[in-house]
């Protein structure tokens, strides 16, 4: 199984869940989060001053998948969230040793 983490831009939200459930995702979890990249956060003009807002609003997506699936998730969410723009974000994989569902204590994939 892998863990994939996307930061994504906000308004692309809905496109990249509706891609996720086109290629057979369930559940996720989606956290708001604040960042910078290579960029450094962008300049702001505030009643005529300009300044810089160094961390940027992000939203962060995170599913657990089969390894199988892995491809077809990360087609997806790169395909769906890309504006072609700076800031588009970012996806992380990585390996998860063990899911365990709390109500059913079903374990491995079948916890997913």
């Amino acid at each position: 199984m892998k863990k994939i983490e996307a930061i994504i831009k906000p308004f692309k939200l809905d496109e990249v869940k509706e891609a996720l459930g086109q290629v057979g995702v369930q559940g996720m979890t989606v956290v708001e989060v604040k960042g910078f990249g290579r960029t450094g956060g962008k300049k702001e003009v505030y009643r005529g001053s300009a300044y810089v807002v160094d961390f940027v609003p992000k939203v962060k997506i995170e599913v657990v998948v089969a390894d199988g699936q892995v491809p077809a998730v990360l087609e997806a969410i790169e395909q769906s969230a890309k504006t072609g723009r700076i800031g588009d974000g970012k996806i992380f994989v990585v390996p998860v040793e063990e899911a365990i569902r709390i109500r059913t204590g079903e374990r491995g994939e079948d916890a997913v």
